[in-house]
């Protein structure tokens, strides 16, 4: 495995004296999807948000390629990680084009490849026909598109994504998490935070599975994903099934 972007180590986070996440102790490559699972309330969104600096642990901490996050400035956090989070309201009335440009603001101006990562951007979000239209009048899986083609064009080798299929149709659910699946292929190392464990089967390289704010499995989709360590986190029946045409889990709720 290439060695680690990204570190956590011995991350804690308590609210009102309650462990949100306990020892958390995990490492992220290169060239990889990992996929955070969980049930509601596992700590999946907390950790992302302490993985991607907007949140500070109380203790333990983040580095990226060597250096903690609490001593790098927002500028240069921004070019080097992409956040889509699971909020995907804007307040103002932009286009989508202009949202979408807005992921280029924290590189040097550089006009014919800003262009250039802006269309390459919406057309894999599948936005050109909505380009010109108001965020504010989209719907939300329009909304959620706007904000992933956003980070496609910030252009970083690191990618925290949170829900990003929760409000999106089957074919976009898919398109967008084929598009991560090639952005890790070449060589971005991305987190994403799923619900559905069959999207995460299908295209993480690797499962973190949180329960209570501790790692309870870690590991290959078929590592992690078995029955009994289903049944155990989830408190719900489950068969695990070999996929009928790909060679991945399949997740039967019983």
């Amino acid at each position: 495995m290439n060695s680690a972007l990204l570190s956590l180590r011995q991350v804690g986070v308590v609210r009102q004296q309650r462990p949100i996440l306990a020892d958390v102790e995990l490492a992220f490559a290169p060239g990889t999807v990992t996929a955070l699972v969980g049930p509601n309330g596992a700590g999946k969104s907390t950790l992302l948000g302490v993985a991607c600096g907007d949140l500070q642990p109380d203790s333990g901490e983040v580095l990226l390629a060597g250096t903690p996050l609490s001593a790098l400035r927002a500028g240069a956090l921004a070019r080097q990680r992409a956040v889509m989070p699971q909020e995907h309201a804007v307040r103002f009335a932009f286009s989508v084009e202009e949202v979408v440009a807005m992921g280029r603001l924290p590189h040097p101006p550089a006009p014919a490849e800003d262009a250039r990562r802006v269309e390459a951007a919406l057309d894999a979000a599948e936005l050109q026909a909505l380009r010109q239209r108001e965020v504010q009048q989209l719907s939300g899986g329009e909304s959620a598109r706007t904000t992933f083609a956003r980070v496609l064009a910030q252009d970083t080798p690191l990618l925290f994504l949170d829900e990003p299929t929760a409000a999106l149709d089957l074919r976009h659910q898919e398109r967008t998490l084929r598009s991560v699946r090639t952005l890790a292929d070449q060589g971005a190392c991305v987190i994403v935070v799923l619900h559905d464990l069959n999207l995460a089967a299908g295209h993480a390289d690797r499962i973190v599975l949180l329960e209570r704010g501790r790692v309870a499995a870690d590991g290959t989709p078929r590592e992690v994903l078995t029955e009994d360590t289903l049944r155990r986190v989830y408190q719900q029946d489950v068969l695990v099934l070999q996929h009928p045409r790909r060679p991945v889990p399949l997740v039967v709720v019983t």
